[in-house]
């Protein structure tokens, strides 16, 4: 009896151990199927800025910069804050970080948009109900060789940094701060203790817009979409987050609904980004 029990006992472990080695066989197809163009499989640089809704706002970046950073825990992927800026009651203001693992840019892409937050606000006396938004920019990692810089088109700055870091960064100027002349695009950098790092992190940030902002060029559609942004709020979202009178996650691109808004900001934001991965190929398509 005790051997039979064993032996089915083994078999059933065999079964899901199988099963589980089959599932990421069909998962790492799915993703050669749809994450092939370029810089699919690059690590990802997202950067969430504060929009409509002051602290509100502030507080809602802090809340998505949670809800990607458990995402990537989940994928095990690596985080690494490369600037923030925090709000003045509470939250961030914004946050650039780097998401390191393969496919990262490719899965991530789907996030890029405004998502707006419906819920009563944790800051209001009242407990009135409260609409904030904030933006989320994301682009691939690229090799240094793919953009070449002229040195006469930057503009570096130094600074004290705050945050991050610790008491040595108050003291000492080993924040970084660049501005690409031509496009007026600005990154800054200032989580190392060394001014060299936070400028070699900062270029690879610039060298990263730069390269999204060049393929959108090849697009008028997606210049005129997203590099003529203009006010981070209504009718620019991607994606709604409402807490309050009911609960649900709404993705305004594929139409996909989710009422367990726990889950969502607790990182599960996968049928979303499958949604988003399908809906393009349906497009290539067509």
């Amino acid at each position: 009896m005790s051997k039979s029990y064993s032996e089915d006992t083994y078999l059933n472990n065999e079964f899901y151990l199988r099963l589980n080695e089959l599932e990421k066989i069909i998962t790492d197809l799915r993703l050669q199927i749809f994450l092939n163009l370029p810089h699919d499989e690059s690590n990802a640089i997202l950067t969430l800025h504060a929009g409509a809704g002051g602290t509100e706002a502030c507080d809602w970046v802090e809340m998505l910069f949670r809800m990607y950073s458990r995402w990537a825990v989940k994928k095990k992927f690596e985080v690494e804050i490369v600037d923030m800026s925090k709000g003045e009651e509470a939250g961030i203001r914004s946050v650039t970080f780097i998401v390191k693992g393969r496919y990262a840019y490719g899965l991530l892409k789907a996030e890029e948009g405004v998502h707006r937050l419906v819920r009563i606000s944790p800051f209001d006396a009242n407990k009135r109900r409260h609409t904030s938004f904030a933006s989320c920019d994301v682009s691939p990692e690229v090799e240094e060789k793919e953009i070449e810089i002229d040195e006469k088109d930057l503009k570096i700055e130094t600074f004290r940094a705050s945050g991050h870091g610790g008491q040595h960064l108050q003291k000492t100027e080993s924040a970084v701060r660049i501005t690409h002349i031509p496009t007026g695009i600005t990154v800054q950098c200032q989580t190392e203790r060394s001014q060299l790092k936070n400028k070699m992190t900062a270029l690879k940030i610039l060298k990263s817009k730069l390269y999204k902002l060049r393929q959108q060029q090849q697009n008028l559609e997606k210049k005129k979409e997203r590099i003529q942004k203009g006010e981070i709020g209504w009718g620019r979202q991607t994606r709604s987050y409402i807490f309050m009178p009911y609960q649900l996650v709404k993705d305004h691109v594929t139409g996909v609904e989710v009422t367990n808004v726990e889950a969502v900001m607790d990182g599960e934001i996968d049928v979303f980004i499958e949604a988003y991965l399908e809906n393009i190929k349906k497009m290539k398509k067509n």
